[in-house]
Parts: C-alpha cells; sequence; structure tokens
C-alpha cells in the first residue's frame, strides 16, 4: 500500500497518484473519490475574506484519468458577503480532467431551534471489517477500511458501510473532513451496486454533495440505494454521516450498460 492517494511532486498545485487511486473499472485509471476529495482540497484552500463552510460541492468527471500525474487550480467565480462559489480544476496529461463547483456560506454562530438541526440518529458501526469484494480490480478499495452493517460488496441492493481511509490524500496532511466525506461519497454506485460487476458497467460522470453538517473524525458512514432505467441510465443516492449523526446527502448519475 502506498503512503497516500497522492504525492506531492515539489511543484506547487502538482502531484501524483498512487496505485491507491486505482478504480475498479480499470485499476489504470484513478477512482473519482480520490479527484473529488483533491478538488474538494483545493477548493478549501482558495482564499477567503471570511470564515466559510462549503455547503455543496459539484463534481463533473470529463473523462477516465490515468493514475500519474495531474494538476490543480482554482478561482473565486462568484464573491459576496456572506456567499461565494469556488471553482476548481484537475488537468491530467494536458487536458482539462475534472471539473468542481463549490459553494461556501459564512460561518456565523445562530440560535437554531432543535427541530431543524440534522437527525443525530447513526448506523451502529461493526466491530469486524468485511472482506474487499472479489474480481473488483483496482487500489482503492483496499485502501479503505470499511465495515458493511446492511448488505455486503458481493450482495446487490441497498447498503450500508462504515468507512475510514488507509492512508491519506496528501502525504504529508490530515485530510480535512469534508476531504474525507468526498472519498467515501463517490462509493455510493459500488456499495450499493445493483447489477453483477462482471457483467455491467455504472459509472457515474458526476458527483454532487449537499451538506447539513461538517463532518468528524476519521470513520465516516454511507447508506446508499442505486436504481437504473431500461434506457440505460440511472442514479446512487446516499445518506452520509459521522459518529454524531447525518452530515449530509449524496447523488450519482448513472451510465447503466452491458460490458
Amino acid at each position: 500500500m502506498a503512503t497516500a492517494f497522492y504525492l506531492p511532486t515539489g511543484e506547487a498545485d502538482t502531484f501524483v497518484a498512487t496505485e491507491d487511486t486505482g478504480g475498479p473499472w480499470d485499476a489504470a485509471m484513478q477512482h473519482a473519490g480520490p479527484l473529488a476529495a483533491l478538488l474538494a482540497r483545493e477548493a478549501e484552500r482558495a482564499t477567503a475574506a471570511w470564515p466559510y463552510t462549503v455547503v455543496r460541492l459539484a463534481v463533473e468527471i470529463l473523462g477516465p484519468v490515468p493514475v500519474g500525474e495531474v494538476s490543480v487550480a482554482s478561482q473565486i467565480t462568484r464573491s459576496g458577503r456572506s456567499v461565494e462559489l469556488v471553482e476548481a480544476e484537475l488537468s491530467a496529461g494536458g487536458r482539462a480532467a475534472v471539473r468542481a463547483r463549490a459553494w461556501r456560506v459564512r460561518r456565523v454562530e445562530v440560535d437554531l431551534p432543535t427541530a431543524i438541526e440534522p437527525p443525530r440518529a447513526v448506523p451502529p458501526m461493526p466491530s469486524h471489517d468485511t472482506p474487499g469484494p472479489t474480481g473488483w480490480p483496482g487500489g482503492f478499495i483496499q485502501a479503505l477500511q470499511m465495515r458493511f452493517v446492511v448488505g455486503s460488496w458481493n450482495e446487490p441492493g441497498p447498503a450500508t458501510a462504515w468507512a475510514r481511509q488507509r492512508v491519506p490524500l496528501v502525504e504529508g496532511e490530515e485530510p480535512s473532513g469534508l476531504q474525507r466525506l468526498m472519498v467515501l461519497a463517490d462509493c455510493g454506485n459500488g456499495v450499493s451496486n445493483a447489477l453483477p460487476h462482471k457483467d455491467w458497467l455504472f459509472i457515474n460522470p458526476d458527483l454532487t454533495v449537499h451538506l447539513s453538517r461538517y463532518p468528524n473524525g476519521p470513520w465516516l458512514c454511507i447508506e446508499a440505494e442505486t436504481n437504473a432505467d431500461r434506457h440505460g441510465f440511472g442514479v446512487a443516492i446516499s445518506s452520509l454521516y459521522d459518529a454524531d449523526g447525518r452530515v449530509g446527502h449524496g447523488a450519482q448519475s448513472l451510465l447503466v450498460n452491458r460490458r
């Protein structure tokens, strides 16, 4: 196992992806979870005039990204006194490969009625790890420590699983809660796979996460369900938790087809 998903090259905003980013469709191509997390990191690092929280991150995957060197850049495209939009882009092989838009809002202390706070009930976390799936290539899944509450990798249908990264996102850095969450949120279509992986493709060209609370701790939980249509598309929807309760929701559009 590598020391991180990404290794800094010494040049600003440029990294080398390790084999732990290899995805389940092709081990030579990166899983979108680490890519989304790297763009979340970029959105968090963009200069702000006031304390903020990222409340939504939408990621558009423009094509397969080889395991190799990538670079990231960002800009604030809408600035205001309380809300701003950050756009981030990841490039590989001289082309734009993944783009993300993050809405950030000013962080303030407000007196909220408890009735509108996020629910605190969380799925129980099992004491034992779940073995990885059979027949799924790539190093990414092995880079996650996972414990299924409902379902399993090889049992089709809705599933709930706790997970934590065995390696950091960037070597030498502690991942933020948002970065950890984006890594896991892109697993919704995998943990809740409704079709046999060896026979079917269910690839997501996007990932959108809305936050209701900022996540804490290394262990996070995803409760996911996949639905597909006979016209070759589908959606994976998820609820996302930390140890204290729900932190948000995720959604992935899916291309569905036979291999």
